[in-house]
């Protein structure tokens, strides 16, 4: 069986939309301001600029190459080595299931706000609920998708509303550097950089999406331009409003920030984050299965995981990822978690851009291409060069760990290419 084509350009656009608000915003807003204070606004636009110079890479090879396992098939296209794009995939998966965990997180940080609860249990609830509805279809996880993003996105320009509406009182100096300098803006990145990652899972879609070559390149873009622009006026409302010392202790952050004018009404952006944050586990759950069911339609890992039930979807594929996910919210803080997501994809970042490098001068009659100068794709090179800048960010013990994640992923494939 095939996975099936249900999604058009305004689904698999709000896909995007949903799963990059989402994580960002409303989970790690308050981490960002801890680390860049008033200038977190600073953070937030460096990451979409570096997310921007990749985005474009993803838009071509994905209108390319219309595959799930996106990375995998890129990178596999481009080069021919199958352990390479092995290794890539498989960060991805990880990085993708630990990225639910973080996001699990998050709305159990505003669910134990409102209701009570152990966040960890609340996590690991909210992850087993979206793998149910993961499962269940991709036209029905697209209507929640869709619902969901119309809401979390309403939220935030309710947000940005109230606060430039009914400005404080109070003067805050957007320029103020934090006092650990430019550095403090750079290490707020390599965590807040996770609020863009989820704009390459569109292509992750393909086979899901009617007319993918035309329509997922369109959708990745506007997805990304859409959240960079939202993202940018709630970080300066939202720094403006309460500041940065009192953003970054807050367990619900941008209900804080509302709390002044709405009162005791305030908790509906909570309900709202709920939808958020639980929107976005959702879609990374079908990201890393569909990178799963992608790699083992590959053959580079066992053809069960490549196996569709009557539901339509990679069923085995699906509840793996789903169990993984609810264990790693027990694993660490949601500053780690992050953290070690954002190196993974930051490597296969690197990796995407220097494919389409390679690819660069091969025929190729695609809907969209990568903006050249002389022939060479810029934004291709500078995208490479950006993430490898971003990986010098990372401690040595991510890096280790990053490396243990390679090391099980290797042990699978080589089991796998015996039998």
């Amino acid at each position: 069986m095939k996975l099936k084509r249900e999604l058009d350009l305004f689904s698999t656009t709000l896909y995007g939309i949903g799963i990059i608000l989402g994580a960002g915003i409303y989970a790690l807003i308050g981490v960002g301001a801890g680390l860049a204070g008033n200038m977190l606004w600073l953070a937030f636009l460096i990451s979409a600029i570096i997310a921007i110079f990749t985005g474009m890479s993803y838009a071509e090879l994905s209108s390319r190459f219309p595959k799930e396992a996106a990375e995998y098939t890129y990178t596999k296209k481009a080069f021919n080595k199958e352990l390479f794009s092995f290794v890539i995939g498989w960060l991805l998966v990880v990085a993708t299931v630990i990225a639910a965990s973080t996001v699990a997180l998050g709305f159990a940080g505003y669910f134990s706000h409102m209701f009570g609860g152990e966040p960890k249990i609340i996590a690991a609830g909210i992850i087993l609920i979206m793998t149910f509805l993961n499962y269940f279809g991709i036209r029905e996880s697209a209507n929640f998708n869709n619902f969901s993003s119309i809401i979390e996105a309403s939220g935030l320009i309710l947000v940005i509303a109230i606060v430039f509406l009914f400005p404080p009182l109070t003067e805050v100096n957007l320029l103020q550097m934090p006092e650990t300098g430019f550095a403090g803006i750079m290490a707020a990145i390599s965590v807040i950089f996770f609020a863009y990652i989820g704009f390459e899972n569109v292509a992750n879609l393909a086979e899901e999406v009617k007319d993918s070559r035309n329509v997922v390149p369109k959708a990745l873009l506007l997805s990304l331009a859409i959240s960079t622009i939202l993202y940018m006026l709630v970080s300066v409302a939202a720094v403006k409003e309460v500041g940065w010392e009192a953003l970054s202790q807050s367990q619900a952050p941008i209900t804080l920030v509302v709390s002044r004018v709405l009162g005791q009404y305030a908790f509906i952006l909570s309900i709202i984050a709920l939808f958020a944050t639980a929107n976005t586990v959702l879609i990374f759950l079908i990201a890393s299965s569909r990178i799963l069911y992608g790699m083992s339609h590959g053959k580079s890992l066992p053809n069960f995981f490549s196996k569709i039930g009557s539901r339509g979807t990679p069923y085995l594929s699906v509840a793996l990822v789903g169990i993984i996910a609810a264990l790693a919210a027990y694993a660490s803080d949601i500053k780690t978690v992050a953290q070690l997501s954002d190196l993974a994809v930051f490597i296969a970042y690197f990796a995407v851009n220097i494919a389409l490098i390679a690819l660069a001068g091969s025929i190729s009659k695609t809907h969209f291409h990568s903006p050249r100068i002389a022939g060479i794709p810029i934004f291709a090179y500078l995208g490479a060069a950006s993430a490898l800048f971003m990986l010098l960010y990372f401690d040595l013990n991510l890096w280790l760990l990053e490396l243990v994640v390679v090391l099980i992923g290797l042990i699978i494939f080589l089991i796998n290419k015996k039998n």
